[in-house]
Order: C-alpha cells, then sequence, then structure tokens
C-alpha cells in the first residue's frame, strides 16, 4: 500500500474524471491521498473532498499567493484546521524562482502559517524553490516548533537539506526521482528512513513513463519503484517504510485510511 502525500486534486484538469481518478489510485495499491490546498479558496474545496472521498486535506496558502493573505484569510484558514479532515498546515513556503508574490510578503505569510502549525501542534507542507538561504533560517527558527514539517517536491540544494534534517523533516519525493537531468540522488540516499515520504504532486511532475501527461495519484507507484532502487530496498519494503512515515507524520485520517476507498 502507498499514500500520495501531495496531490493537487481539486485542480480543474480533474473535473471531468475525478472519482475515476482516485478509483485508479486505489486499484494501483494507493490507499490514500492528501489533498493540497495552495489558497482559501482551495482549502475549502479540498476539504469538500476530502469529505466526499474519505481522504485527507491541507489548509494553507501557496507561496505564488501569498500576496492573499490577510487577516480575514488567516481566519479562514484557522478555522478550517479545526476540521478533522484537515491534517495540516500548508502548502506555504518560499518561491524566489517565479516571485508571482514578493519576497517579503512570502516571508510573512510563511511564518504566520508556522505560526499557525505550532499554534495548533500540527504539520506543516512546506514548498522550496530558489530560495535556500531564507528557507534555511525559516526552517531552523520554527522547525522545532511544529510536531513535522514535510519538504515536498524536495529538490533543494544542500543548505536546505542540511537545516531539514536538523528539524527532524519530512522529505516527500516526487516524480522528479524518475527525470533524466535529475542530479540529488545523494539527497534520496541520505534520506533518514524514517523521514522518507512519496508523493506525485498531481497533475504536475509526471514521472517516467507518463512524463509530459497529466499526473495523477496512481503514478506514486513509479516514485516508490525509484526511490526503492536508489536505497537498495525492494519495493514492498519502500511501500511499507513509507507508509508508516506517512502515518506517523500526518495521523488521523492517513494512520486510519481505509485501503478500499473509494
Amino acid at each position: 500500500m502507498l499514500v500520495d502525500t501531495h496531490c493537487h486534486l481539486g485542480d480543474p484538469v480533474f473535473d471531468a474524471d475525478r472519482a475515476a481518478v482516485v478509483r485508479r489510485a486505489a486499484e494501483a495499491g494507493v490507499h490514500h491521498i492528501v489533498i493540497v490546498a495552495d489558497s482559501l479558496p482551495a482549502t475549502e474545496q479540498a476539504r469538500a473532498l476530502a469529505g466526499t472521498f474519505e481522504l485527507s486535506a491541507t489548509a494553507g496558502v501557496h507561496p505564488h499567493k501569498a500576496s492573499t493573505w490577510s487577516a480575514a484569510v488567516a481566519t479562514g484558514i484557522a478555522d478550517a484546521l479545526h476540521d478533522p479532515a484537515i491534517i495540516a498546515v500548508g502548502e506555504t513556503g518560499l518561491d524566489y524562482h517565479y516571485d508571482h508574490s514578493p519576497r517579503r510578503a512570502q516571508c510573512a505569510a510563511f511564518e504566520a502559517q508556522f505560526a499557525l502549525a505550532a499554534e495548533l501542534g500540527m504539520p506543516i507542507v512546506v514548498h522550496a524553490r530558489d530560495a535556500d538561504q531564507d528557507m534555511a533560517t525559516m526552517l531552523r527558527a520554527w522547525g522545532d516548533r511544529v510536531p513535522a514539517v514535510v519538504l515536498h517536491s524536495f529538490s533543494s540544494g544542500r543548505a536546505v537539506f542540511d537545516a531539514g534534517m536538523d528539524v527532524g523533516a519530512y522529505f516527500g519525493w516526487s516524480g522528479m526521482v524518475t527525470f533524466k537531468n535529475w542530479q540529488h540522488g545523494d539527497r534520496v540516499s541520505d534520506c533518514p528512513e524514517k523521514r522518507l515520504l512519496v508523493e506525485t504532486d498531481a497533475p504536475y511532475l509526471a514521472p517516467a513513463p507518463h512524463r509530459g501527461k497529466r499526473n495523477e495519484p496512481a503514478y506514486v507507484r513509479h516514485v516508490a519503484e525509484r526511490v526503492a532502487a536508489a536505497r537498495g530496498l525492494s519495493f514492498e519494503e519502500l511501500s511499507e517504510l513509507s507508509t508508516v512515515n506517512a502515518m506517523r507524520c500526518f495521523g488521523g485520517r492517513v494512520a486510519h485510511a481505509n485501503p478500499t476507498t473509494p
């Protein structure tokens, strides 16, 4: 069994066949999916989908949308986090590659969501791209104040990896590990056994042999196979390891997931 720990199931590209996507995931041995939000409206959608499909969701604002952060948005996210279907804060973080929101706004929204996770005792799902020094600083300042940090779709440099290691972060590996130009194989092998997660980031980052197509949760199997090979494990060993880690990290609905859902 596998857990897709990061999936944007609410994305419009799934509108036509969302139920079939969830069904294909179950048929592929993916017994649970964490539906990730990137804004307040996406949080409400993820919350509803988690209820419909008996899955889990997150509540948060992505760095691309950090400019939308306000007292009203903060209140909305905090309210959503009291729903048992919501298991983590995020996706939040820093993205200096695109700078869709000013960096100051990104840092402010990120810190506010870290504070919210610390206050409520919840894991936080972190997006990091081309912001290594600020990200490492933020992780070291806040990482020990929350139950778990998930560095999703990890592809950052050594500074972020080391900061993550220092605060006991979980490292989420996505379809990027199957790409021919993947350059961080040592991170996959160096990641602590109890801090390893697998994800799709669907509909993005489809793994080989589906690269260039729409990604979906069933394809997390390809990620698990590649990570298993990199660590000298069987697929079955990696599946069990990553699933136990997901249950420990997120608890709640993930830990009590029904492998036959839906």
